[in-house]
């Protein structure tokens, strides 16, 4: 079992930066790639980025690769989301998932366990 908490969703005008958070709780966290998800109003969930259990690999969308970094810290179960160059097409819910193994891809099937959300505004 995993329970994931994401905070520091907020407002923040275009050109600005936020730096999403995701505790994860549970013994088998740093066994478990990790991703980011989002959701804007009307729209399906997507894939953001994810990250392996080592936090050896990297990936990321193409509409938020240059701009987003995804970092892990399995000492802390701690998963983060920095967020550059904000646009006003990034604003939706963000979602920090847990994937079933070592390595996933953007698949939302592949991942079992997901926080709450937290919301990303950006002001034109």
């Amino acid at each position: 079992q995993v329970q994931l908490v994401e905070s520091g969703g907020g407002l923040v005008q275009a050109g600005g930066s936020l730096r999403l958070s995701c505790a994860a709780s549970g013994r088998t966290f740093s066994s478990r790639a990790m991703g980011w998800f989002r959701q804007a109003p009307g729209k399906e969930r997507e894939f953001v980025g994810g990250i392996s259990w080592s936090g050896g690999s990297t990936y990321y969308a193409d509409s938020v690769k240059g701009r987003f970094t995804i970092s892990r810290d399995n000492a802390k179960n701690m998963v983060y989301l920095q967020m550059n160059s904000l646009k006003p097409e990034d604003t939706a819910v963000y979602y920090c998932a847990a994937a079933r193994s070592i390595y996933a891809g953007w698949g939302q099937e592949e991942y079992d366990y997901w926080g709450q959300g937290t919301q990303v505004t950006v002001s034109s």
